[in-house]
């Protein structure tokens, strides 16, 4: 079947959001926040794939899901969801024609921006 979107990992990144859990970020910033190797490697030996997996919005079902390559499209640091992520993953997906990961995105950029507009507003 291929590269789907990850129902859990949306669902977490929605609550992350929701309870302003990110870093509004430049768009070209993930490059620099995105985790290490090293720092994935830690994750997964501290808290096991299937946590892992909860940081990837899409997931290849030809690959081992006890894999890296399992998980595709990442969009936080394990602790927060970063702007800069979700937009370097929304384009990739496009890209790609993974619609349902793309409309995914969307939704999540589009509640970060939300929030973000309603914390200046009140400022």
């Amino acid at each position: 079947m291929g590269v789907k979107l990850n129902e859990r990992a949306f669902a977490h990144a929605r609550t992350l959001v929701a309870e302003g859990r990110f870093v509004y970020d430049e768009r070209d910033a993930w490059s620099e926040h995105q985790p290490s190797a090293a720092e994935e490697n830690r994750f997964i030996q501290e808290h096991g794939y299937e946590e892992y997996g909860r940081w990837y919005l899409g997931i290849d079902d030809e690959a081992r899901d006890d894999t890296k390559g399992h998980y595709k499209f990442p969009y936080g640091d394990f602790a927060k969801v970063h702007r800069c992520g979700l937009l370097a993953a929304e384009s990739r997906a496009g890209q790609r024609k993974y619609f349902d990961i793309e409309l995914a995105i969307a939704h999540l950029h589009g509640m970060l921006e939300a929030l973000h507009s309603t914390a200046r507003a009140s400022r």
